[in-house]
């Protein structure tokens, strides 16, 4: 439930969430975050997004002091004078991922998979093509052996046969907490990142640098790679209304959808009480 007073520390996911379907931020979306750190609110950007994307995240939440990249893998800490300084930098051995889909494809079958590599700007992912994947303009199809032959930020996992909550569902029995993350951020694989590795463990580690509690943070979210943090925030847990069903279950609070400012909204509101 929300506690009173105003949160401590607020978290956001981006894409679905902070981001229109046109994958813009409004200007008054850019404008209440604003007064959020003027408020002395320190703000962080949540993403499955990698490093590799970090000039993209950070043009699309200007206002945050951290950002919690790759899903938790990656935590940067922006509010540093003397520039960006990186807290936590997590990888999945290559070994590690070889046997893991192994093991998933003696299951379901033939694997299309992706990995993020490379943390370079714009670097692109490397792996099998398929024609569902949105960001075609960086990928780069690689064979399995190139793909395997060193450590990776995340992998991406997807079958013709099975929907991706279903191939999700099937990879975490298979598949032990200790040997790997798995999770789905809506685009239609699931996503392998390394062991500990989650949104809310990447929160962890700023909100440990800031001395704040977890139970004065407010996240937002809208699929399940957001539900750890929405286990781990205590102050409030909102889930915008275009949010997967397994979010909205646990979200405290429902606000407006994405492509109605729905964040924004609701910080708005929590602002002008």
């Amino acid at each position: 439930m929300t506690r009173p007073g105003l949160p401590k520390l607020i978290a956001t996911d981006l894409d679905g969430t902070l981001v229109r379907s046109d994958d813009t931020v409004s200007a008054y979306t850019h404008g209440v975050l604003d007064r959020v750190r003027a408020a002395g609110i320190p703000v962080v950007g949540a993403t499955g997004r990698g490093p590799r994307l970090t000039e993209l995240t950070r043009n699309d939440i200007r206002a945050a002091d951290f950002l919690v990249l790759a899903g938790g893998g990656r935590v940067v800490d922006q509010s540093d004078p003397s520039g960006p300084l990186v807290l936590r930098d997590e990888r999945l051995p290559a070994e590690v991922l070889a046997r893991l889909l192994a093991d998933l494809e003696a299951e379901v079958g033939p694997l299309t998979v992706m990995v993020e590599a490379s943390d370079e700007h714009d670097a692109p992912l490397w792996g099998d093509y398929h024609e569902s994947w949105p960001y075609q303009d960086r990928f780069e199809a690689r064979s399995r052996a190139e793909c395997l032959s060193c450590d990776v930020i995340k992998a991406f996992a997807r079958t013709a046969d099975h929907h991706v909550d279903e191939l999700l569902a099937v990879a975490r029995r298979i598949v032990p907490p200790q040997v790997a993350t798995l999770t789905q951020a809506g685009l239609g694989f699931i996503e392998i990142c390394p062991p500990g590795v989650d949104k809310a463990t990447g929160l962890a580690v700023v909100a440990q640098s800031l001395g704040v509690d977890p139970a004065d943070v407010l996240v937002f979210g809208d699929m399940p790679n957001d539900l750890p943090m929405f286990e781990w925030a205590g102050w409030s847990r909102v889930a915008v209304a275009n949010a997967h069903p397994a979010l909205r279950a646990v979200a405290d609070e429902i606000t407006l959808r994405n492509d109605d400012d729905g964040v924004a909204v609701y910080l708005d509101r929590l602002l002008s009480r």
